[in-house]
């Protein structure tokens, strides 16, 4: 006898296959029956005919409950009425557990409900489709940044100052001295580029930030990579063929999912390089044109200005050379221009707002020096990072991709909620 998993069932079309499995769902006639199955690697439906089994194998699969487990054994056939392309005609069940009382039925829910059933909503078809499509992403990046020499670097998560000298910061004790959940990997990730040239990092990031807006969570997934001599014309290259790789990876890999979740695939077919670019300057412009008065400039950005701006176009959209005196200290500033910096904002398509963050960074001890001193920092604090101007410094350039976000945008979901296993809100830390 075969095991597969439901993935692997187009390899073995007419064949005879045991699988193990939950009941997503199910329905039947007096003489046929249907299994929705799942298994994690994917959902096949499976078709008991009354005539062609055993007579207690047709009740187990009338009166088997949503969520029970399983092991089914059945041909596999091909199907071009289902969206998998395959179906399972089953020949036998073989309960493991019956579930009892499932909560998450196939009726509408309230979002407060699932929330509280996350751990069980993640079961769903279109939860499942949306942790594929993360994942892809993932994989997307590492094959993306190994292929391109860079090295994958590990900053600590606890952190004794603030990167962006922020307030917004999760403190702990850290034995006897203070320290902090990392809001970003940045500073550290410019002293491994010193060492390593082309470095990135991938984790977990904190913001104490009172948000409830579809774009925030208050613990999210970071992707920083980081290079020394590199400038901010080649920062934006590096940032655009990286999104337009990942995009098209997931294209290539996740299209039952992306067909599961509704996506209009056309919109994301456009997703390459190069991407527009509009100047901070130019935006304030446009802005005004379009009736935004409330914005002058030296504001930053925010939802409805962000999404005004890449509504005009179908890439994401470069916003670039901001004011010097919204972004933070280590941003290297124009150098004909001294009151705006070489950084960019990568607003996505379709009202998701800013993915990533980069600049190049401040590489001039003195400049930082006196950035430091100007944002009230403390030096000892930052010793170690003003040390890497001291010892050989390069011209180097960063940025920050926020994976929820990414998610979002490219899953198409409404809110960053959907797209994190377990998020963390505002006023929700279960489960």
């Amino acid at each position: 006898m075969i095991k597969a998993t439901i993935a692997e069932l187009p390899k073995y079309v007419d064949k005879e296959v045991k699988v193990g499995a939950w009941i997503a769902n199910k329905r039947s006639s007096g003489k046929i029956a249907f299994l929705q199955l799942r298994d994690g690697s994917g959902f096949v439906q499976g078709v008991i005919v009354k005539s062609d089994v055993a007579e207690e194998v047709f009740q187990t699969a009338k009166s088997i409950t949503q969520e029970s487990s399983v092991y089914v054994t059945g041909t596999v056939q091909k199907d071009e009425r289902s969206p998998f392309g395959y179906e399972l005609l089953v020949t036998n069940i073989e309960l493991i557990h019956t579930s009892t009382d499932y909560p998450i039925t196939p009726k509408e829910h309230g979002t407060e409900f699932l929330m509280d059933n996350r751990h069980l909503w993640l079961r769903s078809k279109r939860q499942h489709a949306v942790m594929k499509v993360r994942n892809e992403i993932i994989r997307a990046t590492y094959e993306f940044f190994n292929e391109n020499g860079f090295v994958k670097v590990d900053p600590p998560i606890l952190t004794g100052s603030a990167p962006e000298g922020t307030t917004e910061l999760f403190a702990t004790k850290y034995f006897e001295e203070d320290a902090y959940l990392s809001q970003s990997g940045q500073l550290y990730m410019e002293a491994a580029a010193m060492a390593l040239g082309k470095v990135f990092s991938f984790g977990p990031t904190f913001r104490a930030e009172k948000s409830k807006t579809r774009r925030h969570l208050i613990e999210f997934w970071m992707i920083e990579p980081e290079m020394a001599f590199v400038e901010f014309d080649e920062n934006l290259e590096v940032q655009e063929q990286y999104v337009s790789y990942v995009v098209q990876s997931v294209l290539k890999n996740c299209q039952l999912e992306l067909n599961t979740l509704g996506r209009d695939v056309s919109k994301l077919e456009k997703i390459t390089a190069p991407f527009p670019r509009i100047s901070y300057d130019d935006a304030i412009t446009f802005l005004h044109e379009k009736g935004f008065d409330d914005i002058e400039w030296g504001d930053d950005f925010g939802s409805p200005h962000e999404t005004a701006i890449a509504e005009s176009f179908d890439k994401p959209v470069f916003i670039t050379h901001y004011p010097t005196k919204i972004k933070p200290f280590y941003m290297q500033p124009d150098p004909e221009r001294e009151d705006v910096v070489l950084c960019a904002d990568l607003i996505a398509p379709e009202g998701y707002g800013e993915i990533i963050g980069g600049s190049e960074r401040i590489h001039d001890m003195d400049l930082l020096n006196k950035r430091v001193e100007e944002h009230q920092l403390d030096p000892e604090t930052y010793k170690w990072y003003l040390e890497l101007r001291e010892y050989g410094s390069v011209p180097h350039s960063g940025f920050g991709l926020g994976l929820e976000r990414t998610v979002a945008w490219i899953t198409g979901v409404e809110h960053v909620r959907e797209t994190i296993p377990f998020p963390r809100l505002l006023n929700r830390l279960y489960p």
